[in-house]
């Protein structure tokens, strides 16, 4: 076991590391921050004399030991189109976009799983059919289009919920939350819906298609013949073993929400970290996208490991394999 967890700690530093390196790339190659800092109008001798101060007239492996280092401690310098901190405004963003991504990650699951099985057990139903065809629309439609046809209808024309904003939110220590406040949920609604419906599609599919594949094995066939009951079957013995793969697809899938939450944020105005990256990328903002990049790799990093680590503990294979590997 320490084995195994030393070995994914060491791929995820080097994955890490890689990350910074393009992260770094971006203060090279893509504009010259002195010039945003400064504006068109400054001096040759004030360009220079803040290229030192920032440290940018250093060799490149020691302007690289030093993105680094301020990485690992949260700092990526000031923000260039607003002057603050990116530290500061990554962390007043951040609990929107993880509040959007948790509340619609949990909406996929509650009612994608329960979809995937009663459409592989009833598969010749009509409600089984409607499933399916409801998932491959969810699957082929694109996010802004969900969501610009969720405010057309729900939002504009029945006047239900709000189509932008966050709403009323409270402050619990240093995170703000909307989820103790009835306008939260409120506000929260059509775009978790829509950032749902693409996760909520895959996991109906993927327990569908799992549990199919369980239900045709030896051992359930055995259990049929011992004369177990069929919830003890399907719920017991089937599901149970289809949740292992789902269980990795709902993890990446979780990174992926917080990282692809852009088009959500910015067709339904969220103050997350989506919007503010679209921004960034707007104002060429490098520091906010470099550390908006190094976030990101750090989420699908950790989310990564905490899966390998589930699927270690739940599935006894590993174990017997990561021994006799030893």
């Amino acid at each position: 076991m320490f084995a195994f967890v030393l070995r994914r700690l060491i791929q995820a530093a080097v994955v890490m590391t890689v990350v910074a390196l393009i992260a770094f790339m971006l203060f090279q190659y893509v504009g010259d921050p002195v010039v945003f800092l400064l504006g068109q109008d400054a001096t040759p001798a004030q360009m220079t004399q803040l290229r030192s101060d920032l440290g940018l007239d250093r060799p490149f492996i020691v302007q690289f030991w030093h993105f680094l280092m301020n990485a690992v401690q949260g700092e990526f310098g000031l923000s260039l189109r607003q002057g603050a901190k990116v530290s500061r405004l990554i962390a007043e963003r951040f609990p929107a976009t993880l509040e959007l991504a948790a509340v619609a990650a949990l909406m996929a699951l509650l009612i994608g799983i329960p979809m995937g099985v009663y459409s592989a057990l009833r598969r010749g139903s009509f409600l089984s059919q409607v499933f399916m065809t409801v998932s491959l629309l969810g699957v082929s439609l694109p996010t802004f289009l969900i969501g610009i046809l969720l405010i057309l209808v729900f939002a504009v024309g029945l006047g239900w919920f709000p189509s932008f904003g966050r709403g009323e939110t409270v402050q619990v220590g240093w995170w703000s939350t909307g989820l103790f406040k009835a306008d939260g949920w409120h506000h929260i609604v059509l775009p978790a819906i829509t950032l749902a419906i693409f996760q909520l599609t895959l996991i109906m599919r993927l327990v569908r298609a799992e549990m199919l594949e369980v239900l045709r094995t030896d051992y359930i066939k055995f259990a049929r013949a011992r004369g177990l009951p069929n919830r003890v079957i399907h719920f017991g013995h089937a599901l149970r073993n289809t949740l292992v793969p789902v269980m990795t697809i709902t993890g990446l899938q979780l990174g992926g929400l917080i990282a692809f939450a852009i088009i959500t944020e910015t067709v339904f105005q969220w103050p997350g970290m989506g919007l503010l990256f679209i921004q960034a990328v707007t104002f060429a903002d490098i520091p906010v996208m470099a550390a908006y990049l190094c976030l990101i790799a750090l989420i699908f990093v950790v989310i990564n490991l905490v899966v390998d680590l589930l699927y270690f503990a739940v599935d006894p294979r590993l174990r017997m394999t990561n021994a006799a590997g030893h």
